[in-house]
């Protein structure tokens, strides 16, 4: 029997049940598996994906919206990802093609690596921003920051919830609910009583991922990095917006290195939502 051609493969909204097989294509592409990273996302997000007749997928990708259910203000598009086997015969633009199709006139975001920005920029996407990731053992010095951290609780999560909404510029709720069992840690700055920052650190292979960072200012993304880093003994990582030179430069000098830059890149909008000055880092390069 002949294998039937990509083109007449259909594509398909992927469920928990395809976890293991979304790490298997994380895997194919030389990707760590990303399992934990995976269920957030498949929980939070739609995924969709093309099934290979010889067993697991060709192509994966998710989508995680934000904003009303009915009419959503923004949506991220992330691990868009195609079997080697099928590398560079199109699969991933079909997927692609359908993906924003399907979100008809809702906004898109997404992080790309130097690799994938060709086949986005064809599709219409738009560099409009650029992170650099990070990573690396924290090794604090110098004076500490001077900004009150402590763990977040329960009786914290109206007032994250508002904050990430204020400066995300959409609402988030479906995917901040979800941190405290998601996040090994998830940590909050407060002056007189009143919360300006907030970030949590979850768990990804051999490091912790810090993100979301959501703080009034530079000194408060400091003492959050810092506090986190001194609950674990795993290296961080994180994706920093390159606008903020002064923490990229002070997470620097405490031993984070540069190991890569992604573009941020939008489709059907100009520019990100919501205030960027206090927007430090995203959950995860894969959802915003």
């Amino acid at each position: 029997m002949p294998t039937p051609s990509h083109a007449a493969l259909p594509i398909r909204r992927l469920t928990l049940r395809d976890l293991t097989a979304c790490a298997d294509l994380s895997e194919d592409r030389g990707w760590p598996r990303e399992e934990h990273k995976w269920g957030l996302l498949l929980t939070a997000g739609k995924g969709y994906g093309i099934d290979d007749p010889d067993g697991g997928l060709v192509s994966a990708c998710v989508v995680t919206e934000y904003g009303p259910q009915e009419h959503p203000d923004l949506a991220a598009i992330g691990m868009v990802l195609v079997a080697e086997r099928h590398a560079r015969q199109g699969v991933g633009r079909r997927l692609m093609r359908h993906v924003v199709a399907a979100m008809g006139t809702t906004p898109l975001t997404l992080h790309a690596t130097p690799y994938g920005r060709p086949l986005y920029e064809e599709l219409g996407f738009k560099v409009t921003g650029r992170a650099e990731m990070l990573r690396g053992r924290f090794t604090p010095v110098g004076p500490q920051p001077q900004v009150s951290t402590r763990a977040a609780t329960a009786e914290d999560l109206a007032a994250i919830l508002q904050l990430d909404e204020e400066v995300f510029g959409a609402d988030r709720t479906h995917v901040i609910t979800r941190l405290p069992a998601f996040a090994d840690q998830l940590r909050v700055a407060e002056e007189h009583g009143r919360l300006i920052g907030y970030a949590a650190a979850w768990p990804n292979m051999d490091t912790q991922v810090v993100g979301p960072l959501v703080a009034r200012d530079t000194s408060t993304a400091q003492a959050l990095i810092a506090s986190l880093a001194a609950h674990t003994d795993r290296p961080l990582r994180t994706d920093i917006d390159v606008r903020h030179e002064e923490l990229l430069e002070w997470a620097k000098e405490r031993s984070l290195a540069s190991i890569a830059f992604n573009a941020v890149m939008t489709y059907g909008i100009t520019k990100l939502p919501g205030d960027w000055r206090r927007r430090f880092a995203p959950v995860t390069v894969a959802a915003g």
